[in-house]
C-alpha cells in the first residue's frame, strides 16, 4: 500500500519521531489493510491456507498496550472494490508463483530459505485477513467501521468533519490524496526482554511494555512541500498521483527507468509542464502506454473519484464528498452506488463486501488460489459446480433490491482463461427462491421448548448452530410449528437468536437439507447424523458440514486430483496409500489443537490444494447464508433497530476458516506407521505420536489427534448413511476398508 517512491524518500527526509504519549487521550483511525500490512506474516499461512494462528495474540498484545498509554484506537475497513483495476487477476497468480517456489525450496531441502518464500509470498493479503481482524477486535471491544469503498476516504471524513470523530489518522501516504494533511505511519513500541535491553520487538508473554520509550513515526504535508522547494499542495498531489499507488498506475515514461525513479523526479518532471497533468501527458503524446492504457482519461477518473468519494456518516446515511461538485457520472469512476440500507449492514460487518461487489461491478472474479489451481478437479469445481450457488446467491439479494439490480448482466471471469467471459443476466435468474424461503419466521419462545427438551438428552445446542436447526426438527410437531409465513399483524424478528436460527434454516432449505414441509431431507438425516457423534462445537460442525457438501460433489474421495503436486501419501503399498490419503483429506476438514503461536511443522502441497477445494466450497456456502440473512432484514422480517450486528455475523455458521493443518499431522503420522515393522502394535502407534510430537512443536499431537479420528467417525456414519437412504456413493466398500484399517492405526 502507499506510493512507494514516496514512501522511499520520505523515510529520510521528512519522516518524524514523537513520544508515544503525545497520544494520549486522542481517538485514533487506523486503516485496518495497513495496519495488517505492518504485522510480520507468519511464515507458514500461505503453506496451509485458514486463518493464522498466532496473529490474533499479536495484535491483542499491541492494541492492549496502546490502550495502556491512552490511545483510543477506531478501525476503518475497505469496503467494496473501486475504480480501474489493470491487472485483475496479477496478485492472485503472483502470490500462487511464489507459493510454488516456496514448495519447490521446501522439497529440495532448505526448509529454513522455503520458509523465508513462504513468508514472502504475498498471502494472505489484508482483505483476506478482514473478518479474521474484524473478529478479534469486536471480542476486544474495539470499535470499526466499514466504509462503502475506500477505507482512505472514510478516515479523511472522520477527521475533516466539523465534530473531527478521529484525532489523527494511522495509514499510507495515499492518504495525503484525500487532503489529510498529517499522517502517523507507524507504531514503535518498546518492550524489555527478560533477558536483554530495551528494543523494538515482538512482543511475547515474557516481554515487559515500556510506553516511556514507545514512539510514533508521522509525515506532515508541510514538511513535504517545504523539502520539496515550497511546491503548491495541488502539484504535491498530482505528484503522488503520477507517483503510481492502488488509485492509479505510475506515469508510464516514470516506469521507463532502468533504476528505481525517485519521487523528486517526478516532481519535477510535471513542473517542467507548469504542474499541469493535461500538458503533461500531451508532452508524451506518442508513448505507446500513455495511449493503450488512456492515461489521461484514467488521471481524472482517480481525481474525481478521490474528490468526490462516497461515505458512510456517523448516523449511518451515505454522502458524497463535495457532493455539490460532483459529477453526475461519478458511478464510473468509483462503482454503482447500492441502496443505503445494505451499506449500513457493511458498515457494521454483519455481512461481507464479496457478493455485493459482484452485484454492484457486474463482474464475478475468481482469483488463482494458493496452491495455483492448475488440477482440473478445482477448475470444474469453480467453473461449474459452484457457479449455479453463485447465480443462486445473486438472484436472491437482488431480488430484494430495486428493478436496476434485477436486470443487471453479471459477467464471471476465471484465472486459469482470463479473456473467456460468461455472462448471465439476474433477470434469467428471477424468481429467486426467496418465496419459497418466507415461511421460516420462528421466534423465541417455539425455540426455548425446544431447547428445554433437548436439553433434557443432554444436548445444549444454541440457535443459530447447524446442530439445533437439523435437531430440533427432527421432532415431527415442531417441525410443522416452524411453518409461520408473516402476516401483517405478526411481530417482526427481535433477538439474535431469532435472525440466526431462521437464516440458517432458510440456508439448509436452499442447500437442500430441509425441505418446504420444514422436515429433514436424506442429506439433512445424513448431516444430523454426523453431528450426533460430534461435540457439537463449531469447528466440528463446520467439518461435518463441509464433508457432507464435497460428498454432495464428488470431491470427498481419495481420488488422484493433484498428480503434479507433492505432499501426498509416499510409503507403503497402493492400498495404504489410499487410506491415508482419504483420512488426511478428512482430517484437514477439522481443526489441530495449537498453541497461539505460529505453525511449525511439515507442510504438505497436495493437502494445499485440497483446502483450496475445501475453502472455495466454504466461501461459497457463507456467501449464500450471509444473503439469507440479509434477505430477511431487506424484506421488513427483522427489527432494524439493534446494535448486535456482529454478533449476527459470528454467531452463524462458516465465519472462520481452518488450515489443513491437522490433515498434514495425520498424513505424517499414518505415512511413519508404515515404515514400522508391526503399523498396528499399541507401542508403535505410542512412538510414531511422540515422534510426530517433535515435528510438530506447537500442536498438541495426542488430542488433535482424538479431534481427527472423532471426526473420521461421524464423516464415515454419514457416508454409511447415505449409501442406506439410497444416495450414490460411489466407493462404499472402500469406506469401510478404510474404517477398519484405520481402527488398527488409532
Amino acid at each position: 500500500m502507499g506510493v512507494p517512491i514516496f514512501d522511499v524518500w520520505a523515510a529520510t527526509r521528512v519522516t518524524k519521531t514523537m513520544p508515544i504519549s503525545y497520544l494520549n487521550e486522542s481517538v485514533i483511525g487506523i486503516d485496518a489493510a495497513y495496519y495488517l500490512e505492518a504485522f510480520a506474516p507468519e511464515p507458514l499461512v500461505s503453506a496451509l491456507g485458514g486463518d493464522p494462528l498466532g496473529l490474533e495474540s499479536s495484535i491483542t498484545r499491541e492494541l492492549h498496550d496502546l490502550q495502556t498509554v491512552g490511545l483510543r484506537p477506531h478501525f476503518v475497513f475497505n469496503g467494496l472494490d473501486y475504480g480501474v483495476d489493470d491487472d485483475s487477476f496479477g496478485p492472485s497468480l503472483a502470490n500462487a508463483a511464489n507459493i510454488s517456489l516456496a514448495f519447490e525450496t521446501y522439497e529440495g531441502g532448505q526448509p529454513i530459505q522455503a520458509a523465508h518464500f513462504f513468508k514472502i509470498s504475498g498471502a494472505p493479503t489484508p482483505a483476506e485477513l478482514s473478518e479474521f481482524l474484524k473478529k478479534t477486535l469486536h471480542k476486544h471491544g474495539i470499535p470499526f467501521t466499514v466504509a462503502p469503498y475506500s477505507a482512505l476516504a472514510q478516515l479523511a471524513f472522520y477527521e475533516k468533519h466539523p465534530s473531527q470523530f478521529v484525532d489523527a489518522i494511522y495509514g499510507p501516504s495515499e492518504l495525503f490524496l484525500y487532503g489529510v494533511d498529517k499522517i502517523i505511519t507507524k507504531f514503535k513500541l518498546a518492550y524489555l526482554p527478560e533477558d536483554g535491553p530495551a528494543k523494538e520487538i515482538a512482543p511475547k508473554k515474557s516481554s515487559h511494555f515500556l510506553p516511556d520509550t514507545s514512539e510514533f513515526l508521522s509525515i506532515d504535508r508541510r514538511s513535504c512541500l517545504e523539502e520539496l522547494g515550497r511546491i503548491p499542495s495541488n502539484l504535491f498531489d498530482d505528484a503522488l498521483l503520477l507517483a503510481g499507488s492502488k488509485v492509479l498506475t505510475r506515469f508510464p515514461p516514470a516506469n521507463k527507468s532502468k533504476k528505481t525513479y525517485p519521487f523528486r523526479d517526478v516532481v519535477n518532471l510535471l513542473a517542467s509542464s507548469g504542474g499541469n497533468v493535461v500538458a503533461l501527458c500531451n508532452q508524451y503524446s506518442d508513448d505507446e502506454e500513455i495511449q493503450r492504457l488512456d492515461y489521461l482519461d484514467r488521471y481524472k477518473r482517480a481525481m474525481t473519484g478521490i474528490r468526490h468519494h462516497i461515505v458512510i456518516t456517523m448516523e449511518g446515511d451515505i454522502d458524497t464528498l463535495d457532493k455539490d461538485n460532483a459529477p453526475s457520472d461519478l458511478h464510473d469512476c468509483i462503482g454503482q452506488r447500492l441502496p443505503e440500507e445494505l451499506n449500513m449492514y457493511l458498515s457494521h460487518g454483519m455481512i461481507r463486501p464479496r457478493v455485493l461487489d459482484w452485484l454492484a461491478s457486474g463482474t464475478v472474479l475468481i482469483p488463482a488460489p494458493y496452491d495455483g489451481g492448475d488440477s482440473k478437479v478445482y477448475q470444474h469445481l469453480v467453473q461449474q459446480q459452484l457457479e449455479p450457488i453463485r447465480r443462486q446467491t445473486l438472484s436472491l439479494l437482488a431480488d430484494s433490491l430495486n428493478r436496476y439490480y434485477q436486470r443487471k448482466e453479471i459477467t464471471t471471469r476465471y484465472w486459469f482463461d482470463p479473456n473467456a467471459e460468461f455472462k448471465v443476466n439476474i433477470k434469467d435468474l428471477l424468481p429467486s427462491p426467496k418465496g419459497s424461503l418466507g415461511s421460516w419466521n420462528v421466534k423465541d419462545d417455539a425455540m426455548a421448548n425446544r431447547r428445554q427438551t433437548l436439553a433434557k438428552q443432554s444436548l445444549d445446542l444454541a440457535p443459530g448452530s447447524l446442530s439445533f436447526a437439523l435437531r430440533s426438527l427432527q421432532d415431527v410437531d415442531f417441525a410443522a410449528a416452524t411453518i409461520t409465513p408473516r402476516t401483517k399483524d405478526q411481530r417482526v424478528l427481535e433477538s439474535k437468536d431469532e435472525v440466526c436460527a431462521n437464516a440458517v434454516w432458510r440456508f439448509l432449505q436452499l442447500r437442500g437439507y430441509v425441505d418446504r414441509q420444514h422436515q429433514l431431507t436424506v442429506w439433512g438425516k445424513v448431516l444430523d447424523g454426523m453431528l450426533s457423534i460430534t461435540v457439537f462445537n463449531a469447528e466440528q460442525e463446520r467439518a461435518a458440514f463441509l464433508a457432507v457438501e464435497l460428498l454432495r460433489f464428488g470431491l470427498l474421495s481419495a481420488d488422484t486430483m493433484f498428480s503434479a503436486y507433492s505432499g501426498a501419501p509416499s510409503r507403503s503399498n497402493e492400498i495404504d496409500k489410499r487410506n491415508c490419503m482419504l483420512v488426511s483429506r478428512v482430517a484437514s476438514l477439522g481443526r489441530s489443537i495449537q498453541q497461539p503461536r505460529g505453525y511449525s511443522g511439515p507442510l504438505s502441497r497436495h493437502l494445499l490444494a485440497y483446502h483450496s477445494i475445501k475453502s472455495a466450497v466454504q466461501g461459497s456456502m457463507r456467501d449464500m447464508l450471509e444473503m439469507c440473512m440479509v434477505t430477511m432484514f431487506l424484506e421488513g422480517c427483522v427489527n432494524r433497530e439493534r446494535e448486535d450486528w456482529m454478533d449476527i455475523a459470528l454467531t452463524l455458521p462458516l465465519f472462520e476458516e481452518d488450515s489443513c493443518a491437522l490433515g498434514v499431522l495425520m498424513l505424517n503420522y499414518l505415512d511413519e506407521l508404515f515404515i514400522r515393522e508391526d503399523p498396528t502394535a499399541e507401542a508403535t502407534r505410542e512412538e510414531c505420536t511422540a515422534r510426530s510430537q517433535g515435528w510438530f512443536q506447537h500442536t498438541d499431537v495426542e488430542a488433535s489427534q482424538q479431534c481427527a479420528y472423532q471426526l473420521w467417525d461421524a464423516v464415515y456414519k454419514g457416508v454409511k448413511m447415505a449409501k442406506d437412504c439410497g444416495e450414490d456413493i460411489k466407493e462404499i466398500q472402500m469406506w469401510d476398508e478404510v474404517d477398519q484399517w484405520l481402527a488398527l492405526r488409532r
